[in-house]
């Protein structure tokens, strides 16, 4: 039997090469994403002022979420307004005389040194009151943000009418007064305290740069605080930015770097984006290819027979006809794949019951002698291991 290995000429070829339209679909994806990374890393760099985040209800802070308009506006009426970002200085400042204490900072609710200061507070936007208002009880849930009226004989707050205010929604102790209802407390709680009165309100939003000017919101800001001579405003203290970190002889960070720092930088990220390229090429579609013949088993058994009979190899074929059986009779037999000669026969031959030296020269005897001894070797072969499959 002869067996053709040539190509079918008639199929067509496919080649295999990368080609520029292949490299540029595969690559496109790793291109695009790379482009977008450096314009959204740039559109940051440009609109994130002086690298520096905004503070939160601060008067010394410019940006929509600062105070500092606020500030001015109550300078601009002869109001003294001394920033701090601590108790220690907020305690020094009441020494001082008579002030207001702004409380506009969260991590100052469970200070006792506060709460025993005396005077006028505004506490905005503080859900945690058990030190600083005794007496006032903070409803969950909070209240959104909106224009509201204020709905209370409060003066500051009939003056004002509606402002933007939300947040935390309290109810207030016995005496109290509460403005601008959410469900069923207020956004806005005052009341007398030993020393003076003590005011709160849900949120400062409408103390900002970005919501003075809607509303009332300036007014009821003013009313709070513009009877007060002077105010101690206690904020969040103020993370420095990574450009603010000053070095030796007032340089920063980035002035302290190699001159090289940032050429490698740029290089490293130019070598990583070429070599996710090279690595994410494709090398094109697969190419499905039928195999040039198909040749069944038993053809297969029978050329080998054939090539064993030219040869007139009964040795080797007897060997392959025993080792096959062996094979597959020891584990029915419950033998081991390690067990011997001696131990093989003799549970052959007490599963099958015939003679050990049958069955012994059977699997290990000598090769046959003509072609009738190998065809009546492989009945017999093909007879043991029938008797065991049967037993």
């Amino acid at each position: 039997m002869s067996l053709d290995l040539r190509p079918d000429e008639t199929r067509g070829s496919y080649s295999t090469s990368p080609t520029v339209r292949s490299t540029w679909r595969a690559g496109r994806a790793a291109v695009l994403l790379g482009l977008v990374m450096l314009a959204v890393g740039l559109l940051i760099v440009l609109i994130t002022p002086g690298g520096r985040e905004s503070r939160h209800l601060d008067p010394a802070d410019t940006s929509l979420a600062g105070s500092k308009a606020l500030a001015q506006l109550l300078r601009a009426r002869g109001v003294t307004v001394d920033r701090v970002d601590s108790v220690e200085a907020a305690v020094a400042k009441a020494a001082e005389g008579d002030r207001l204490l702004l409380i506009t900072a969260t991590w100052t609710a469970g200070d006792s040194r506060l709460a025993g200061l005396r005077g006028d507070r505004l506490i905005v936007g503080n859900p945690y009151l058990t030190e600083l208002a005794p007496g006032v009880r903070t409803l969950p849930g909070g209240s959104r943000e909106r224009s509201r009226e204020p709905e209370c004989p409060l003066p500051a707050a009939t003056a004002a009418g509606s402002v933007f205010i939300g947040g935390s929604v309290f109810s207030g102790p016995p005496g109290s007064t509460g403005c601008y209802p959410a469900g069923k407390g207020w956004t806005l709680v005052s009341y007398p305290n030993a020393g003076g009165t003590t005011t709160l309100v849900g949120s400062g939003e409408f103390m900002t740069n970005m919501r003075l000017s809607e509303d009332g919101n300036a007014a009821l800001a003013l009313n709070l605080l513009g009877t007060a001579k002077a105010i101690t405003w206690l904020v969040e203290p103020e993370q420095p930015a990574v450009g603010d970190l000053a070095g030796p002889q007032g340089r920063s960070a980035y002035d302290l770097m190699p001159p090289g720092i940032p050429w490698a930088v740029g290089m490293t990220a130019i070598t990583v984006l070429l070599v996710a390229l090279w690595r994410g090429r494709r090398l094109g579609p697969v190419v499905m290819e039928r195999l040039p013949v198909v040749v069944r088993a038993a053809e297969t058994v029978e050329g080998r027979g054939r090539l064993y009979r030219a040869r007139r190899a009964r040795a080797r074929a007897a060997d392959s006809l025993r080792a096959g059986t062996i094979d597959r009779i020891t584990p029915r037999l419950g033998l081991g794949s390690g067990a011997g000669r001696h131990e093989v026969v003799a549970a052959l031959a007490v599963r099958t019951g015939q003679d050990p030296q049958q069955v012994g020269a059977a699997l290990y005897g000598p090769a046959p002698a003509d072609d009738a001894g190998l065809v009546a070797l492989a009945g017999y072969l093909d007879a043991i291991e029938r008797t065991v499959s049967e037993h």
